[in-house]
């Protein structure tokens, strides 16, 4: 594919814009990614509230990615279409129509529904943050304001934290999304300092193409979040069908793939007809822009893990607060936020596949850490040397993956980058908190049910009872709660809660062993991104676009 390159030439003077009109961007990127930051924070008072497990807000976390990234490709189409700017406002408009929701939402359904609409509203926001910006700067200044939206986004998550910690424990949960309201009346406002061009009607939304990445995007999503209520192979009765007798969730995830593969092939038809396809494949067009997506597609996953593992413990597990998670997690967000910031001038010392291999090393070396240090106590030395560790990897993949792609792009393309990020990030989220909270629960079950056996202090038919063997994520005393409804005496009491604490810190442990085996597996994509430094950027040629 064609390769873009932003230099001034030497002695010229590169004529520069207002950063105000970056400042509805930046804050467009922070509304999204606080909203999303918000959730696990907010995990204890929902469960308290709504009176749900766990995995049932967790949920909502996926809903918001899965909507996202299955229409993010057909809201760049629209606002191609439409125009950038009207699209925009409208669903900005919309985003704060669902944090009015979250805030006065009754139930868990309303915040699964309020996230669905936030999540309709990002799927065009994402692809217009890349467009608006190729719109209104050019480069250096549009390199810088690419690489705010990385700080942009890291910011968000240490503030929501931060903020949505102290709120939470103070106030509740739903002020939280008073400030996701008043970020999205801020971000409606600056935008009329954007400029755009008019929509061009003459573009057309490729349907099928849209049914085949909507559907394949709906069917991973949901066989990765119920591989732990449906079964991972064999149905388990909570399932809702059977495919003699396997479950279905690893049928859809297949199915998601086959109908992934469906729309890459329809993609290269229509392209070989000269008809214009939902997304141009062209921004996938060499080995290095496809390892640049693998890797932005584990490391995003990372992260999503990482977020709902770490709130799941300290406020379901411990019983603690939301000021103590944002405690707990300041050394990963903060650390991410100032790395995101600083990766920027490594660029031209080091070329992007060192950087990339560097940083997945870094990721591994930390979860695996992690695996080994981690306690119930997450204020320990140790375990925020982890979190330390991991955010600068963390924070170094993140912006530099979105640099590959976009700056390996024509300016014509960048909504198509811009949906390409938005598809991969929110799949990725979506995927890294389902499979996270499946994978926990497993272990978990598998580890309490060992117990079980191997306990003699908990006869049959109290287990019977409680049926332990089949136990969520639940606090001590919610554990004691249950079982002072049944006839066990205080000594089955304190062996059963001895069980719980056992079983949980074993499950953590051996989930972050997994998700370091996974980061380890990125160093592959991660060798095979660029080697080029950006001022060794070739110049445009046909030479050049078939690299």
């Amino acid at each position: 594919m064609t390769v873009q390159r932003d230099e001034t030439r030497p002695g010229s003077a590169e004529a520069t814009t207002s950063w105000v009109p970056m400042v509805g961007l930046f804050l467009a990127q922070i509304l999204m990614s606080f909203n999303v930051a918000s959730l696990p924070v907010s995990l204890g008072g929902m469960v308290e509230d709504f009176g749900v497990p766990p995995t049932s807000v967790s949920t909502a976390i996926v809903t918001y990615g899965l909507v996202v990234a299955a229409l993010v490709m057909v809201g760049a189409k629209l606002g191609q279409r439409v125009g950038w700017i009207v699209m925009f406002r409208f669903v900005v408009a919309l985003f704060a129509v669902s944090a009015l929701m979250m805030i006065l939402s009754p139930t868990v359904g309303w915040v699964i529904t309020a996230q669905a609409f936030a999540g309709a509203s990002a799927a065009i926001i994402v692809p217009s943050l890349v467009a608006l910006i190729a719109e209104n700067y050019r480069g250096t200044q549009q390199a810088t304001a690419i690489g705010s939206l990385g700080s942009a986004r890291a910011l968000s998550g240490v503030s929501a934290f931060l903020i949505g910690g102290t709120l939470g424990t103070l106030v509740g949960w739903r002020p939280v999304f008073g400030i996701v309201l008043a970020l999205a009346v801020a971000v409606f406002v600056f935008s009329f300092r954007l400029r755009s061009d008019r929509g061009d009607s003459s573009v057309k939304i490729d349907l099928v193409a849209a049914v085949f990445i909507g559907a394949g995007i709906v069917s991973l999503t949901l066989g990765f979040n119920n591989l732990n209520n449906w079964g991972v192979l064999e149905a388990t009765p909570s399932a809702p069908f059977d495919v003699l007798g396997l479950s279905p969730a690893p049928v859809l995830i297949v199915l998601g793939v086959v109908l992934g593969q469906a729309f890459i092939v329809w993609t290269r038809r229509r392209t070989r007809a000269g008809k214009v396809p939902l997304v141009s494949l062209a921004v996938l067009g060499s080995s290095r822009e496809r390892a640049a997506v693998y890797a932005m597609l584990i490391v995003v996953s990372l992260e999503a893990a990482l977020n709902f593992t770490v709130p799941l413990y300290i406020q379901i597990v411990q019983g603690r607060t939301p000021f103590d998670t944002s405690l707990a997690m300041m050394p990963f967000n903060l650390t991410v936020f100032v790395t995101a910031t600083l990766v920027v001038r490594l660029y031209k010392r080091f070329p992007p596949r060192t950087i990339g291999v560097f940083g997945f090393g870094l990721t591994t070396v930390a979860l695996a850490w992690l695996a080994f240090v981690v306690t119930n106590n997450w204020e320990t030395l140790p375990t925020i040397l982890g979190l330390f560790l991991f955010g600068v990897g963390q924070g170094a993949l993140v912006t530099l993956v979105f640099n590959v792609l976009v700056t390996a792009a024509p300016k014509e393309l960048a909504g198509d980058v811009g949906s390409v990020r938005g598809t991969t990030q929110n799949l990725a989220s979506a995927v890294g908190t389902a499979v996270s909270g499946a994978l926990l629960v497993t272990i978990l079950s598998f580890n309490v049910g060992q117990a079980v056996v191997n306990n003699v202090e908990l006869p049959p038919a109290l287990v019977d009872q409680v049926d332990l063997e089949s136990v969520n994520f639940v606090s001590n005393d919610q554990l004691r709660e249950v079982l002072s409804e049944t006839d066990a005496s205080d000594a089955q009491v304190a062996a059963a809660v001895a069980v719980n604490v056992a079983a949980r810190l074993s499950a953590l442990k051996l989930g972050l062993l997994v998700m370091a085996a996974v980061s380890a597996l990125a160093i592959l994509p991660a060798s095979n991104l660029p080697k080029y430094r950006p001022h060794e950027i070739p110049d445009p040629s046909p030479a050049t676009s078939a690299r």
